[in-house]
């Protein structure tokens, strides 16, 4: 007689043969070779494409990568594919090196992954995203910086305008 799943307090019971987000990004990472910030800038100036799949959003309000080629995660497979005709005229062949870049390097992981899966045996990701390049201080631009206040108007401070 075949025992039926029971619910273990958090969530319902997952089907069986399926792998939860942490089980699919530790296989994931399995697969690469993954690079500190330091080490994908020294690859990038050696010839490696940088990818930045974050959202413009992200991007606009995090700041972006000189040089790093801009394709959102959706697309990416399909811009990478060597067979595909909505290929980047970068993807030449299976050879590329393609170094992949999000905000925190979990997404980066899973796409670089499913870049090998096409083929593209030397793709990885940067430990720690975009936000860990920040940090190592390597080259980047923006977020544009808010603007200033006006001068026409007095600063408020604690709630009252200041005197």
């Amino acid at each position: 007689m075949a025992q039926t799943p029971t619910r273990t307090g958090h969530g319902p019971v997952p089907p069986a043969g399926s792998r939860g987000i942490d089980e699919i990004l530790a296989a994931a990472r399995a697969r690469l070779r993954r690079l500190e910030p330091e080490q994908a800038h020294l690859r990038c100036r050696a010839g490696a494409l940088l990818v930045d799949i974050r959202p413009a959003g992200q991007r606009a309000a995090q700041g972006t990568v000189p040089g790093a080629l801009t394709v959102e995660r959706n697309v990416l497979e399909w811009r990478f594919d060597p067979r595909c005709a909505a290929r980047l005229p970068q993807a030449v062949d299976y050879d590329v090196p393609v170094i992949v870049l999000c905000q925190e390097g979990y997404t980066s992981s899973l796409a670089a992954a499913a870049l090998k899966d096409l083929g593209l045996h030397r793709a990885t990701d940067v430990i720690g995203g975009f936000a860990a390049w920040r940090i190592a201080g390597l080259p980047a631009l923006g977020p544009t910086p808010p603007t200033r206040p006006s001068n026409t108007a007095p600063p408020v401070v604690a709630g009252r305008a200041a005197r």
